[in-house]
């Protein structure tokens, strides 16, 4: 495994994450358990989840797991730079009308101190921002990390789905409360999906922000079974949108296939050929998947191959204005 600095943070991260979307969900407490402790003997050390993960009235259960996981001990949660997430709506009735989406300092410090008793833990590394809130003011927002922050709670804020304008507006503000503000952006960001180029990635390059991409393979699109799904696969909901770019896919497989390399491993070794990328999120549902991810790490892709690829799967043309003026 490699590891880089996360963002303009002293700390370390596994160049690949381990997202825990699917614990509890799609995979059984078992088998994460089993994901989770292979990861960290192939030395992945950063691991991704949400209070929300579990969804809708299962809110909380993927954190519930991690948690239970930690609890067998090992120095398990010792060697993990653990993240989660809050803004979303948890289901909880105790919340009563302050359960709705929203960057609160209401929610911040109630969220936290939930998923700190679902995780078992009394710290999380980096606590971060689900979405962006344009109704709270940072006045708001940054005094109650800093409080969670001094009192041991959380050591770095990161946020996820920020608009690059976000992104420069938060840190200008912790700057001027001499907060140290965000290290990390995680933001949908892959082969398929180059948007991010324009504005987010820039603006996180200016203000020191680590990139983490989230659906690194555009939710199975460019993992090579979406032209030919397997009966009962996941990736038969991706079958349209795959019609719609056979060209392109069979395009892109063609030249995996040249190279000797999977689809997948491809779209990972990609963003991790970006400076600006500091660990994609991969969001495994069994140990074989996860032991497949680590080959990304390996591959490094000659300027040819990355050429060819900016041909099947065109960018935006660069950062703005430029991609759209002069």
């Amino acid at each position: 495994m490699e590891y880089t600095y996360l963002g303009r943070s002293g700390m370390r991260i596994s160049k690949l994450c381990l997202g825990t979307m699917n614990f509890g969900v799609d995979t059984e407490e078992k088998e994460a358990f089993k994901i989770m402790d292979a990861a960290l003997d192939a030395g992945i050390n950063y691991f991704d989840t949400a209070n929300n993960y579990g969804w809708g009235e299962n809110a909380g259960l993927t954190e519930k797991i991690i948690g239970k996981w930690f609890h067998q001990g090992g120095n398990r949660r010792e060697k993990v730079v653990l993240a989660t997430k809050m803004h979303e709506k948890m289901f909880d009735p105790n919340y009563g009308p302050n359960d709705e989406q929203g960057l609160s300092a209401y929610k911040i410090k109630r969220h936290l101190e939930d998923s700190l008793h679902r995780l078992q833990t009394d710290h999380v590394e980096i606590y971060m921002m689900h979405h962006v809130d344009r109704r709270t003011s940072w006045e708001e927002i940054w005094p109650a990390f800093e409080i969670a922050n001094q009192q041991g709670k959380l050591d770095y804020v990161g946020s996820s789905n920020f608009p690059g304008w976000a992104l420069a507006e938060a840190q200008a503000s912790a700057k001027a409360r001499n907060f140290l503000g965000l290290v990390l952006e995680q933001h949908k960001y892959n082969l398929n999906c180059r948007l991010p180029e324009l504005e987010v990635l820039p603006a996180a390059k200016r203000y020191g922000i680590g990139i983490v991409p989230w659906s690194p393979l555009d939710g199975g699109l460019l993992g090579g079974n979406a032209l030919h799904p397997a009966k009962n696969s996941r990736s038969r909901h991706n079958q349209e949108r795959a019609e719609k770019q056979r060209g392109q896919l069979e395009q892109f497989s063609a030249l995996c296939n040249e190279i000797g390399e999977r689809e997948d491993t491809v779209a990972l070794a990609w963003l991790l050929s970006n400076p600006a990328v500091d660990a994609p999120i991969i969001g495994v549902r069994t140990v074989a998947q996860l032991e497949k991810s680590l080959r990304a790490v390996e591959v490094k892709l000659t300027e040819a191959v990355l050429q060819k690829l900016d041909e099947i799967f065109p960018g935006p043309g660069g950062q703005t204005p430029e991609a759209y003026a002069w």
